[in-house]
């Protein structure tokens, strides 16, 4: 990791011209800012981002594409043209191919064969439900997994799809390697489930609602299922995630979603409940002018705060530059307060992704002093059956074969097992284990 200071120089949010793309080179203003226009040309497949870039690309990245949706994949993929567009958006026609494929927002929304670790694609202990949220649902979509907070799953699809997600299990259509997991009740019995629930557990006072993203629920729908949450005096905090205001901000731009917003809004703030909105962005040139107007636009809806919760992922942000660049693009010229910064889940085939706990600490240590405090993300680690805990939390470490323990100072919101001096392991990716440890490991019995 590079120790040369960073230095501060504000930079403006860009949006790249998409009419350099021949597919879209007649595309106005208008439709580019329509919400539907957007969803309706999203690239699903190889036909269809052939048919945006045409011969920009070489044939090899097609191919590269099609190996990885074959044999790795574990989301399909699904690309709004707005993320499309900031995929190698200073590139020249003679050097497309080369900037596309190191393109750090490509890496996570198109991933392809040639990412992939060619010996580790996944860890032995990866799993699909990687956070066991499943287990911890206290009805259908609603993880109790923390004391006073809950998860309320309401759908499980999003505007797009990216590769690292850690509901993959759930989230999105089958792929070859992934035969998803399904919610089986109609929305309006789960929400109905949840409301209840929530009713009969007064001890909980926050609620995250997701997905999915929650872009992809009409609006009436959500607007009838956060004025019934609001009724409930328990609830202090609801927390709205969507991925969609960095992948579709046309969404949240849309007058009847602005208006819906305003209204919940104002009920949350005559009720005194914290009403904010999350949304997820790994790199500072996916953060564009469009979205800065949404995340405003909601601010000014009555929104308290907007913040992102990114993920740390090889060759997209793991350099304090990248990392700084992305806050600050967030903070200085979006409004949007960076929060977290996750250790990358393990889920199958991510290991190209995934970085080591003592990296994330010194990506910790090097952002520090830079951004104001209340601005400085905490970069965290998603403990399975521990939760979120800061990086620097755990209590052992062994270096060699990548194994770091967790301990948690609370039983599980479902009252799971009471041990509180147990470790909990959590696993850094083999190939950046000393020799040592990757010979260990590759004696190890590997889990399909």
């Amino acid at each position: 990791m590079s120790a040369d200071p960073y230095v501060y120089a504000r930079r403006p949010l860009t949006e790249p011209d998409w009419r350099r793309l021949p597919g879209w080179r007649d595309v106005t203003v208008a439709q580019w800012r329509d919400a539907q226009w957007q969803r309706a040309h999203c690239v699903k497949d190889a036909r269809q981002l052939r048919a945006v870039v045409g011969d920009l690309l070489h044939e090899s990245f097609y191919a590269d594409l099609a190996a990885d949706a074959e044999r790795f994949a574990t989301m399909p993929v699904l690309v709004t043209p707005q993320l499309l567009n900031v995929m190698a958006g200073d590139a020249g026609p003679g050097t497309f191919t080369a900037d596309f494929l190191a393109d750090p927002v490509r890496r996570y929304l198109m991933p392809v064969r040639s990412d992939r670790h060619p010996e580790w694609p996944s860890h032995p202990y990866a799993q699909r439900d990687s956070l066991h949220e499943a287990e911890m649902w206290a009805v259908e979509g609603l993880t109790h997994r923390y004391p006073t907070k809950v998860l309320a799953e309401l759908l499980s699809t999003c505007p797009q799809y990216c590769g690292h997600c850690t509901r993959m299990d759930l989230v999105g259509t089958s792929t070859p390697q992934v035969t998803k997991a399904r919610l089986v009740l109609r929305p309006v019995d789960r929400q109905e489930l949840i409301l209840d629930y929530l009713k009969r557990t007064p001890g909980v006072r926050d609620v995250v609602v997701s997905g999915g993203d929650l872009a992809n629920l009409p609006w009436p729908r959500l607007e009838t299922f956060l004025t019934r949450l609001l009724e409930l005096s328990s609830v202090r905090d609801i927390r709205l995630a969507t991925k969609a205001l960095v992948g579709l901000p046309q969404h949240w731009l849309q007058p009847d979603v602005l208006e819906g917003m305003a209204r919940v809004a104002g009920l949350a703030r005559r009720r005194g409940v914290n009403l904010a909105v999350h949304t997820h962005a790994n790199h500072a040139r996916s953060v564009t002018p469009l979205v800065a107007e949404a995340a405003r636009a909601l601010l000014d809806a009555g929104v308290r705060d907007v913040r992102n919760q990114g993920v740390l992922l090889r060759g997209c942000n793991t350099t304090p530059a990248d990392l700084l660049d992305l806050c600050f693009a967030l903070q200085d010229e979006a409004g949007i307060l960076p929060y977290y910064f996750y250790v990358c889940d393990m889920i199958p085939n991510a290991e190209h992704w995934r970085t080591p706990i003592h990296e994330a600490q010194r990506l910790q240590e090097a952002i520090m002093g830079y951004l104001p405090g209340y601005a400085t993300p905490r970069i965290v680690c998603d403990v399975p059956y521990v939760g979120k805990r800061w990086v620097h939390q755990l209590v052992e470490y062994d270096r060699e074969r990548g194994v770091s323990y967790w301990t948690r100072k609370h039983g599980l919101g479902l009252g799971g097992d009471a041990d509180l001096d147990r470790k909990y392991p959590f696993y850094d990716p083999i190939d950046t284990l000393p020799e040592p440890g990757r010979r260990w490991w590759a004696g190890k019995e590997r889990r399909p």
